[in-house]
């Protein structure tokens, strides 16, 4: 019997580079906070953020619900229905609204599970508004990298600056 020769090429780690480079840190985690927004349950809009430490992954969060509360899309808040059906404008009677922000989710995701967020960065698909950026503040988040959604809503980053929390807008196309 002869030697047969395998159709498995062996791959050095120096041929695998050359072939394909790994994304930037900012890149990577930005590419998991638009998968992470896939989640939303939200009828207007998605959007996904995560909390990153060392590297490492602290907790994620989506808009919607809270937890055990009937999602968006099955009806679960009357305002959010509402909207989308035309019968609010954006802004009007936000405080009927069941729904939390990404942010938010991340931070009490963080917080459910034990996990200090003190000097964590954020990373998020959308702008924080006001509020988020408020509990951001609280949370000792010490950088925020996000993207720019809604620009006529910079009250959130406006904070964020005045209490020394690094803002980096991500505006890099993500592949």
């Amino acid at each position: 019997m002869g030697c047969v020769r395998s159709p498995v090429q062996v791959w050095y780690p120096r041929q695998i580079m050359l072939k394909k480079e790994k994304p930037e840190w900012d890149e990577y985690f930005m590419i998991i906070a638009v998968v992470v927004k896939k989640r939303a349950d939200c009828l207007r809009r998605q959007v996904g953020a995560i909390l990153i430490k060392d590297f490492r992954i602290l907790a994620t969060g989506y808009n919607g619900t809270p937890r055990g509360i009937r999602n968006c899309l099955k009806g679960g808040c009357r305002r959010c229905l509402m909207r989308h059906q035309g019968k609010l404008k954006s802004g009007e009677r936000e405080d009927e609204c069941i729904c939390l922000h990404a942010e938010q989710n991340a931070v009490l995701q963080a917080a459910y599970l034990g996990v200090p967020t003190a000097g964590a960065t954020l990373y998020c698909t959308s702008n924080p508004c006001p509020s988020c950026a408020k509990m951001l503040i609280n949370a000792g988040i010490v950088k925020v990298i996000c993207r720019v959604d809604r620009p006529e809503d910079k009250i959130g980053l406006e904070l964020l600056r005045q209490a020394k929390i690094k803002v980096v807008i991500f505006n890099k196309s993500l592949s």
